[in-house]
């Protein structure tokens, strides 16, 4: 088993809509265009085992303090091996090195972000253009039982 972890190219949308779709459908991930994805292509990190796309996450800047892992993603079969650990690993290594001081997140799977540092905060302290850019678009809004953590870098 060989895992690799490397940066999103514009060629690797079709997959990662792919990979993402049944989470989409359900309503655990927003669903982002494929030219949202373009724009933000260079926040993504894939994750390759033996050559097949098996996750991905995104590090998105808010402000020049905070930011946000986004659209973590592993698939079925593959769960339970780290890699989602791993992704988001590098996505915070990122965002320290870009000098973020605070990252957060919103999830359903809060107990996989508590083991990794990250604590429980209420929704209000979320910034505001987050609400009104993301969650809007959102099949569950206003109406969200996702969990609001946040990690200090």
């Amino acid at each position: 088993m060989k895992l690799e972890y490397i940066k999103a190219k514009l060629s690797d949308i079709p997959k990662m809509q792919e990979l993402v779709s049944p989470e989409v459908e359900s309503g655990v991930i927003l669903a982002r265009s494929s030219d949202e994805i373009a724009t933000n292509i260079r926040s993504y990190i894939l994750a390759f085992k033996d050559g097949e796309l098996v996750g991905f996450c995104a590090m998105h800047i808010h402000t020049s303090y905070l930011g946000e892992v986004r659209s973590l993603i592993v698939k079925e079969g593959v769960r339970g091996q780290k890699i989602g650990e791993k992704l988001v690993d590098l996505c915070l290594d990122e965002g320290a090195s870009l000098g973020l001081q605070r990252v957060l997140c919103l999830t359903y799977k809060q107990s996989f972000f508590e083991r990794l540092g990250f604590v429980e905060i209420p929704k209000e302290s979320i910034p505001e253009h987050k609400i009104w850019a993301d969650c809007i678009k959102c099949k569950h809004f206003p109406i969200c039982n996702e969990v609001s953590l946040i990690k200090n870098l």
